[in-house]
């Protein structure tokens, strides 16, 4: 195929998958029928057709479109700018993030040329979330409506997405109102997130907090009691869940924060007998939110 059938090829290819999301065209091996064997193989074909990728479903690039999204009502997570590039329109994206209290980060432009897979990103890419974040008080409010107790969970420093989408899924079917996640040394929202979580991303409202400890003593004037999951704790079984409870869930490694905790109004634990000291922090909050689950549904009868 002659230079001036290719771009012909592309232009058309272009053309056809043109829209919403961003896209680039990349050459890929197709599988190849051995005539001795009948069997299928893959082999690398110089004239294979020019198939059409696209960027992570949760990820936007290029000027124009991050702009957009930070005018529009997608939440975004985070702006990746490339070292050095502060020319242009690049300065209004940053005052706009700025402005909505967007997290900013520079990174290597051959960084963002690996995440952008090839797509023009002139030196910006941005990171969505799935879905709009909710805000606290919203939280509380659907709680009020429903007639019920509030019942919140707080990840105290997150930073696995499966983690986060499994607790998500968990807090749909335990009844949880709402969770609630640092801006920031926390894993957002993402297609990750979202995936594991079943499609629960979509019923269980997540509000983004800043100082953990003022949203704390600010629950804790809303009449919540707070309750923090960590081994000093007393037995989460023999402790009364019931009530309006705010419960924090730890970090994979670190656990639950010195500060955090000082200001919870008491600590529980699952015991365990084995060799292993800790459970997954998914595993760990589904527990004790079906242990709070069960316990309102008792106290309802």
């Amino acid at each position: 195929m002659d230079d001036r059938k290719k771009k012909d090829k592309r232009a058309i290819a272009q053309k056809e998958h043109k829209g919403s999301k961003l896209e680039y065209m990349v050459k890929k091996s197709r599988p190849q029928k051995d005539r001795r064997t009948g069997e299928k193989s893959v082999k690398n074909i110089k004239n294979a057709p020019l198939d059409v990728a696209e960027l992570p479903e949760d990820m936007v690039a290029g000027r124009n479109a991050v702009m957009e999204a930070l005018k529009g009502t997608r939440s975004v997570n985070k702006l990746m700018i490339a070292n050095g590039s502060t020319e242009g329109s690049i300065k209004e994206i940053i005052a706009v993030a700025k402005e909505k209290g967007v997290n900013i980060q520079y990174w290597e432009r051959s960084k963002l040329d690996s995440i952008a897979r090839g797509i023009r990103h002139q030196g910006v890419l941005a990171q969505v979330a799935p879905v709009q974040y909710a805000e606290l008080e919203d939280i509380l409010a659907a709680a009020r409506e429903k007639n019920e107790p509030p019942f919140i969970v707080l990840l105290d420093e997150l930073e696995d997405p499966h983690n986060l989408g499994a607790i998500l899924r968990t807090a749909d079917a335990a009844g949880v109102h709402g969770v609630l996640i640092p801006k920031h040394r926390s894993c957002p929202l993402s297609a990750t997130v979202a995936k594991t979580s079943a499609g629960a991303v979509e019923h269980v409202p997540v509000a983004r907090v800043g100082n953990l400890v003022q949203t704390i003593k600010k629950l804790k004037k809303e009449g919540m009691w707070v309750a923090a999951a960590d081994m000093d704790g007393k037995d989460y079984y023999d402790t009364d869940l019931t009530g309006p409870l705010l419960l924090i869930i730890g970090s994979e490694g670190q656990g639950v924060g010195r500060l955090v905790k000082e200001q919870c109004d008491f600590v529980v634990r699952i015991p365990m007998v084995g060799k292993i000291n800790s459970l997954n922090a998914s595993v760990a909050g589904s527990i004790l939110m079906y242990e709070a689950m069960k316990q309102r549904r008792a106290r309802q009868k």
